[in-house]
Parts: C-alpha cells; structure tokens; sequence
C-alpha cells in the first residue's frame, strides 16, 4: 500500500498526459490557407471576393513628416473602385479608382487611373511616377484573390494590435509581390496589413467595423496608415457602397 501511495501521483501525471494527448493532436494549427479562408468568410464571403465596384466617402487627416499636429484636415475625403477580377499583381494598379481629397470647397488632391493611364489634378502622371505611386498605396484588395492559382499563403508567429490577437499570415502573389495580413483570432476580421514600399515599410491599421447586408460586405470605419513606423493619414469612412452603377467617365484623364 506504501509502494502504491509513492507511485500514485506519478501514474496520475502519466494518465493525465495518456488522456491529453488525443485532444492535443486534434487541435492541429491553423494553416495561413485556412486562415485567409476564414478571413474570406468573415468578409463577406463570395460576395465579397467577387464585388465588382466599391463606392466610400467620409473625412481623412493627414500628417506630416515632423510634428505632431495635423497637416491637413479633409472633411470630404471619397474613393470610387471598379475591380480587376482577373487581379495578380498585389501593389500595382489594378482596374479603375478615382480618389478625390477636399478641405471645404478647396480640392487639396485628385488622382484617378482608368485602367491605363494614372493622372492627377496637375494633368497625366508619366508612367515611373506612376508605378512608385500605386507601389506605395495599393495592397490590400489582393486578398479577395487568395486561394487562386499562383497564390501562396504562409502562417507567421503570431502577434496583437490594440488588444486583439492576430493571425499573421503572409500572401504571395503570382509575381512575387507579398502582402503581409493580420486576421483577428477571434472575429476572423482583417485588422491589419503590410508591405514593402518605395516610401519604407507600409501597414495600415483596421478597426470600427460595420457589416452591410444587402451584399455581405465588412467594412472598417477607421483606418490608420503607417510609413515606417510613423502615422501619415487616417480615414473614417461613413459611407459605403457596393456594387452601385459607376459612370466610367468618372475615370478618364482630364482633356480626354
């Protein structure tokens, strides 16, 4: 009986771990696939992925490269997109968008591409300013293209913004282009993304999330935009619309 009393916690320790085990090798760790799958859903699922125009207005800050106070401040800040579904290229210029910044009835910026040409309110961008431009902008809307030939998606360690545990998983487009997305642990919302631009290391930060029903559609309110570490603009969208009729006009360079 002595013998058995020594003996007991250990058979207890062994009969703990007999009985883990199974349970353990169960919960096999999400792959960066499966965690884009959940994030796809979380989204809106198909009819997010395959949305063919995405319409959002709201108000924008803009800070500058010293000091604390805002640069400017846009109380009409909106953003038409005509998507690529064919897209493959994560940071270059994909399909039509046009973007256009005022502070009253003063326009402070405009850019639009029409699929071709980028352009600006100083007339037509030559095609290098272009390219570094869009480089350093574009990048999150390759997700709804994750899963597709050519796509590759790695898990990453885990890490947490404003409290939220994320997935870290980074997306590799068919060219090489890799875009680096933080999937919340718990809601599968996308709460941040990054990657390499000419202007330093991008991320932008999500958060204040609204989902729209007629088509499923998860929509951050905030989002906050970092340069190598530093904040340059956050936007709060108020509206947002998907899949709306667009007059393609709205895309076309100035004097055309």
């Amino acid at each position: 009986m002595e013998r058995f009393r020594r003996l007991a916690p250990w058979l207890l320790a062994v009969l703990a771990i007999a009985t883990a085990t199974p349970q353990a090798q169960a919960e096999t760790p999400l792959t960066g696939a499966e965690i884009l799958a959940l994030a796809r859903e979380a989204a809106g699922g198909e009819q997010w992925a395959n949305a063919r125009t995405l319409s959002l207005s709201g108000r924008a800050i803009f800070y500058g490269g010293t000091g604390h106070e805002p640069r400017v401040i846009a109380d009409d800040y909106r953003m038409w997109r005509i998507f690529d579904p064919g897209r493959e290229s994560a940071h270059g210029a994909g399909g039509k968008v046009r973007i256009i910044t005022r502070s009253g009835a003063k326009r402070i910026f405009e850019v639009g591409f029409d699929g071709a040409t980028t352009w600006t309110e100083r007339g037509i961008t030559p095609k290098a300013e272009a390219d570094r431009f869009w480089a350093s902008n574009f990048g999150f809307g390759i997700i709804r293209h994750a899963g597709k030939p050519g796509f590759s998606a790695t898990r990453l360690p885990d890490d947490a913004i404003a409290g939220h545990r994320l997935y870290m998983v980074e997306l590799t487009d068919p060219g090489g282009g890799q875009t680096l997305f933080g999937v919340d642990q718990q809601s599968h919302a996308i709460r941040s993304m990054g990657f390499r631009t000419p202007k330093g290391w991008h991320q932008r930060h999500y958060d204040d999330f609204v989902e729209l029903q007629n088509t499923r559609w998860l929509q951050a309110r905030h989002v906050t935009l970092y340069y190598d570490g530093r904040k340059a603009n956050e936007v709060f969208w108020t509206d947002t619309r998907v899949n709306g009729e667009i007059d393609g006009a709205l895309f076309t360079p100035p004097g055309d």
